[in-house]
């Protein structure tokens, strides 16, 4: 059985992205809330550390809630590749122009 289909499993992988995502408790619950969600945010807390179980349709809800949020984070930044010894414009890459 997959454990991220159990709700604890569920609820720590929740919680794992928001904190590799840098996304708080009260940005997610906001989102969560702006979405019908119906669970206080002190409920949240309490699911996301384990100590409360939600039904299924707020999980999910809690779910998409951080992933809209990840998804309108900015890239991060990327590590450079050396191009043969040559010095190259941030704008390009392999001798084109990146517009």
């Amino acid at each position: 059985m997959d454990d991220l289909n159990v709700p604890d499993g569920q609820a720590r992988g929740t919680r794992e992205a928001m904190d590799e995502a840098g996304l708080s408790l009260g940005n997610v619950w906001m989102r969560y809330f702006s979405l019908t969600g119906a669970a206080g945010e002190w409920e949240i807390d309490a699911y996301l550390n384990g100590s409360l179980e939600l039904p299924e349709t707020e999980r999910d809800l809690l779910a998409h809630a951080v992933n809209e949020l990840i998804q309108e984070l900015p890239p991060r930044r990327r590590a450079p590749y050396s191009h043969n010894g040559r010095k190259q414009d941030p704008g390009t890459t392999a001798g084109k122009t990146l517009k």
